[in-house]
């Protein structure tokens, strides 16, 4: 088992991150889209409500774009299983038509 490398987000991302969930979005929707785990994204909320929340500490910080291309990246997986499911779903019904 290989093991993952953790990410470091900004407080500004982290903020963000929590401010969809306080807007109305799911907690899951919100990590999908975002790139992150839903228990990270749980414990940014806790942390925020408690008034701890804080940002990475170090050098190697996550920049802009790099949480742009992580949001993009996981969007476009989404995007790619939904048109798998589709062109599946077509295929279903096309040989129930002849």
């Amino acid at each position: 088992m290989t093991q993952a490398k953790r990410g470091r987000y900004t407080l500004e991302f982290k903020q963000e991150a929590v401010g969809f969930v306080e807007s109305g979005q799911t907690m899951a929707a919100a990590a999908r889209s975002l790139g992150v785990v839903e228990q990270t994204l749980g414990n940014w909320i806790r942390l925020h409500r408690s008034g701890r929340l804080k940002g990475a500490s170090g050098k190697p910080q996550v920049s802009a774009e790099q949480m742009e291309i992580s949001r993009l990246r996981a969007e476009l997986a989404r995007v790619r299983m939904e048109r798998d499911i589709l062109g599946k779903a077509t295929a279903f019904f096309a040989k129930g038509q002849k």
